[in-house]
């Protein structure tokens, strides 16, 4: 029977992250991401000529590719499991409960519904049970990863297009609930915030993280995925393990046999 490495080595890996870089797109309510030298070759010159560069970088947990701790979001006073969150809260220390270091890393089934195949969708489309359904092109199973591409990657060097006024398409309730519906471990797209956008009450957040416990993942890049008809895949994901925290970075693969 073959190893686990030999079953690997001729898999095609897709690299579902976006990049990061001064002025990349950000949700207006999160910090940006900030990176800059503190130290250029030549600043210290070593005995044999050799120098070093380094840099530092601040960036907000929810900014560029990255997944939603189920903490993230709360209604009424309560976190998913009806958790109170008062007293599991603190500016310094963060969320006491199902914060982002509690996510293992994620080895699951991927599913890429490509929405956008003839186009990206426009700003104001809410996507619906029966797009989904339509775009569905193999089963969902229990645990799975699903990820809806709707071409609204192709903007995301342009971070005024990118995040366009958080006017933005995607799912609304009744498709989150469709999602939530097929017993999902995480469910995610390319834009800056899983959701039909503006709306004021975050309904799909708050039916999947706190109602249903499931991971929302923001900021993905499905072109290259969905370019080469690719249904059904290995998802890896493995955030960022901040103590505390309601996100992190991630850096997700899917793997192809």
């Amino acid at each position: 029977m073959p190893s686990l490495w030999e079953q690997l080595a001729d898999a095609h890996v897709y690299d579902l992250g976006q990049p990061y870089f001064t002025g990349m797109p950000h949700w207006p309510a999160h910090p940006p991401f900030i990176f800059g030298l503190t130290k250029q070759h030549g600043d210290m010159v070593g005995p044999a000529g050799n120098s070093s560069a380094a840099d530092a970088m601040a960036l907000g947990s929810h900014v560029g590719t990255h997944i939603d701790a189920l903490c993230h979001f709360s209604c009424g006073g309560k976190l998913h499991g009806g958790h109170v969150v008062d007293g599991l809260q603190s500016y310094g220390g963060g969320l006491k409960k199902y914060s982002v270091d509690t996510v293992a890393p994620i080895l699951r089934r991927g599913v890429l519904l490509d929405l956008a195949g003839t186009g990206a969708l426009t700003e104001d489309c809410e996507i619906t049970p029966e797009q989904l359904e339509a775009a569905r092109k193999t089963e969902i199973r229990r645990g799975d990863v699903v990820l809806l591409r709707t071409g609204w990657a192709r903007h995301f060097e342009d971070a005024r297009k990118f995040v366009n006024e958080t006017r933005l398409p995607g799912p609304g309730l009744a498709a989150a609930r469709w999602l939530s519906s097929q017993g999902i471990f995480a469910a995610g797209s390319d834009t800056v915030a899983f959701e039909k956008s503006p709306v004021a009450e975050m309904p799909v957040h708050v039916h999947l993280l706190v109602e249903s416990g499931i991971h929302i993942i923001e900021c993905l890049n499905l072109e290259e995925l969905a370019a080469d008809g690719v249904a059904e895949f290995f998802f890896v994901g493995v955030p960022m393990k901040i103590r505390g925290a309601t996100g992190a970075p991630v850096r997700p693969l899917a793997l192809v046999g």
